[in-house]
Parts: C-alpha cells; structure tokens; sequence
C-alpha cells in the first residue's frame, strides 16, 4: 500500500498540467493584425477566440483558412493568445477549442470533430488546421480520425499538427494502466485514478484502447505534421542562476507511436525544447516553433521587411527582458 500512496502523489503530479493561472482582462481581445475583415460571427460549442474572454463569439472571414488550436491539461483558449497573435500578424485566423480536461478523451474529440464540422458547414473555409499541444495533441488527433459521425455537407482540406505529445501512454499514470492490480487494491487503485485525473484516467496509460489502438485519420486529412520535443534538462522557471521549475514532462519515449507515425501522410520533427516554451508563455516566445511551422508550410514567412515589427511584437507579447534577437528571427525565417 505504501508503493500505492507514492503512486497517488505521483499521479497528482500528473505531467503535461500547467498550473492554471486567473483571468486577466487585459488578454481578453486579440491585435489585428493582417487578420482579413471578418464577414460572419459563428457561435459553435466549444470554439471561441484564443482568450479568456467569456464573450465566445468567433468572427471570422467565411472565406478564408482557418487554425483550431487546442490546449493541453488545466490549460485554457488564453493559453494560446501569444500564438493566435503570431498567425495574426501573418494574416491567420484561428478559433480556440475549450473542452473539460478530465471527460473521456474520446469524447472530448468526439465534440472538437463536431465543431469542425459546424465550422465547415457555416463557412467557405478551403481549408483547417487542427493544432494540438500535449493532452490536446491527443485529443486534436483522434477528432481526425474515421469517428462514428456525420460528415459534414462539404469537403475541405483538413490538416493536422501535433506538439508534444504523449502517443505512447503518460509515463506517471502507468500504474493506472496495470489491470492485475485493480482486485489487490480491492478497487481502491482505479477509483483513484478516476479521483485524481477524471474519467480520461483510463485513456492515458500504456495499455489503453486509446494508445494502443490510436484509429486511422480520416481520408479528408491532407497532411500530418507531429512535432516532438526532447525536453530532458529543460527549465520553465530560473531563480538565482537555479532551476526551481523543470519543463521536462514528457520524455521522447512517450511521444513515440509507430502507430501514429508509420501513416503515409505524416512528417515527424523532433526539436530540443522544453514541455512549455515550446508553444511559449508569459515569459518566453515560441521561436522554436514559429521556425518549425514556417518550414513545414504551417505559418506563412516572415517578410523581411517586417522582421523588425515582428520582433517587436513578440517582445510585447511574451514580456521578454529585452527584444528578440532580429538575427535568429532572420536566420530562422524562411527563404
């Protein structure tokens, strides 16, 4: 029982969780940008802007592409304002997905598919981008598989990209996912799994249906970038010249599923980079990933000419000490 109670701090611990942080007002709107004028205001469940603005209104360009960013664990559609920012300033419109982070995980794919499909039957988008960061990655994917639901009344080009994540099962809820154990528990060990991590406890160790059966993307899916990151060492928080938070949650070995990745439509990239400052926070932007998804035909390259506005806002966005290096802007945007 001992090796039990270690277990429950562990799992309470559970990886890939940022700490949510309050609202602020102030993040509630997004810049402009080069964002074409919007000609239409959808109301769909589940997507909203990327704020926390209790206003989930999405106005958008019917005609133009769309970007769904999903959130990861205790995360939040404000989680991704920074990046809805950067798609922004390259004239990207996005929709945040919102889903509680301890249902089912299926079933929280099962709603994103759903509100893909209303996105597509309300709008002339040619073509959406589901993005998924950590648990969200998880979630994204399985929305673009072969799911029991009605296509929508049109075709697009549907894309996938996945950041971060776990494809082979969370390392920290293992023991969840050891079934002998359950009658020497006398079911105390699966009860608690569902205390502390909600009903999805059964989708995210190594021998769930989930993991082990990821399903086949759905034929409308074009192409599939899956970006995973090695984070071992990492540091989300410096104190003095010390470490005092790692972001070192998932190890590449979690991420890895020849399930997922043997599929003819998907690119791998793997990218030294921390859990967090992969999609960025309050303190630190995601160059990283700009770099990757502008190579891959995700984002749209920096102009030149735009380089120094660019870093500019960057700095504003992400509250960086001091500007961005314009050199490593330069050196990572496309040519």
């Amino acid at each position: 029982m001992k090796r039990i109670a270690t277990f429950i701090t562990l799992l309470a611990l559970l990886g890939g969780c940022a700490t949510r942080e309050p609202l602020n007002p102030a993040y509630y709107q997004i810049e402009q940008g080069n964002l074409p004028v919007a000609d239409i205001t959808l109301n769909i469940p589940g997507l909203g802007p990327c704020t926390d603005n209790p206003d989930r209104s999405l106005h958008l360009d019917s005609s133009q592409p769309v970007n769904v960013l999903v959130h990861g664990c205790f995360g939040s559609s404000g989680q991704f304002r920074g990046l809805a920012q950067v798609l922004a300033f390259h004239g990207q419109q996005t929709a945040c997905f919102t889903y509680d982070d301890r249902a089912d995980l299926t079933q929280s794919a099962t709603e994103l598919r759903r509100a893909v499909n209303s996105l597509i039957e309300q709008t002339r988008a040619p073509q959406i981008t589901v993005i998924g960061h950590s648990q969200g990655a998880l979630i994204a994917r399985k929305s673009l598989t072969e799911l029991p639901l009605a296509p929508p009344n049109r075709q697009v080009d549907l894309r996938l990209v996945t950041i971060s994540g776990p494809f082979a099962g969370i390392a920290s809820a293992q023991t969840c996912g050891k079934v002998w154990l359950y009658p020497l528990t006398l079911g105390l060990l699966p009860a608690t799994c569902y205390v502390v991590t909600g009903a999805k406890w059964a989708d995210i160790t190594y021998s769930s249906r989930f993991i082990l059966e990821p399903g086949t993307l759905d034929m409308q899916v074009g192409n599939y970038l899956k970006i995973d990151t090695d984070e071992r060492g990492t540091c989300r928080l410096e104190e003095g010249g010390r470490c005092v938070k790692g972001d070192d949650i998932f190890s590449p070995s979690e991420q890895r599923n020849l399930l997922v990745e043997t599929d003819v439509r998907a690119r791998r990239v793997e990218v030294r980079a921390g859990h967090v400052e992969i999609v960025g926070d309050k303190r630190v932007a995601p160059i990283k990933l700009i770099a990757i998804l502008q190579q891959q035909g995700v984002l749209r390259p920096t102009a030149p000419e735009r380089l120094s506005a660019f870093s500019l806002l960057l700095a504003r966005i992400y509250q960086d000490d001091a500007l961005l290096n314009q050199d490593a802007l330069r050196r990572r945007s496309p040519q």
